[in-house]
């Protein structure tokens, strides 16, 4: 909950208001309600972000069904019902943008996260084929593809986690690498590719993969 207070304040600071509530993205009928909500005290919606996720690293012969499936639930289920419970109100008014985060993953591969690279395969695939089908509404939708983020998720545990299980195979452990001299980017830079693909900028690309990895996914 602090979370979404402090979301809520930042809101407010910028003089606009906000919805938030805390849910499952695996709930389809809870993502429904809020999204008719948000419509209803707004009239419309414009720009949808499926941004929930989850990444456990493991080595290949230590994933258990239960991390896969949850992988599965929640970084495909949840983005195919965020953009199920959004896409009708966009195709009504015949206009939207639908931004899907998949990651460095789901372009070339993560070393060590059998589970999460296939999620972010299949939101890469999601992407395009939303973006075929909901064209012809005059809806966008394109994908994001963040390398190491410095965010909770991305840093502290999760580094020495992926120390650990490099070691089983340490011809992987530099796949990935930022051709930069940054090793992850900021917050700030993967919502400025947000920003970009949701504004009139970008009003004429659509079924986009867009990488914000400092060229790891050619290293």
């Amino acid at each position: 909950m602090a979370d979404l207070e402090e979301t809520a304040a930042l809101v407010k600071a910028e003089g606009r208001e906000s919805l938030l509530r805390q849910g499952d993205v695996r709930d389809l009928e809870a993502l429904e309600q809020l999204v008719a909500t948000a419509v209803q005290r707004w009239g419309r919606i414009d720009v949808v972000v499926a941004n929930a996720g989850i990444c456990v690293p493991a080595t290949w012969n230590e994933v258990t069904p239960e991390i896969f499936r949850s992988h599965m639930d929640i970084n495909v289920t949840g983005v195919w019902n965020t953009v199920m419970a959004s896409a009708p109100h966009m195709v009504e008014r015949r206009a939207g943008s639908i931004i899907l985060i998949s990651s460095f993953a789901g372009k070339k591969m993560q070393p060590f996260m059998v589970q999460y690279t296939t999620s972010k395969h299949a939101v890469t695939g999601m992407a395009r084929a939303f973006a075929a089908e909901l064209g012809q509404y005059n809806i966008r939708v394109n994908s994001v593809h963040p390398g190491p983020v410095n965010t909770p998720m991305g840093s502290g545990n999760m580094r020495s986690r992926i120390e650990e299980t490099a070691r089983s195979n340490p011809r992987l452990e530099a796949m990935g690498t930022s051709f930069l001299n940054e090793y992850s980017a900021s917050s700030e830079q993967i919502a400025d590719a947000v920003a970009f693909l949701a504004s009139e900028e970008a009003s004429f690309i659509t079924a986009e993969h867009l990488s914000v990895d400092g060229g790891a996914q050619y290293f």
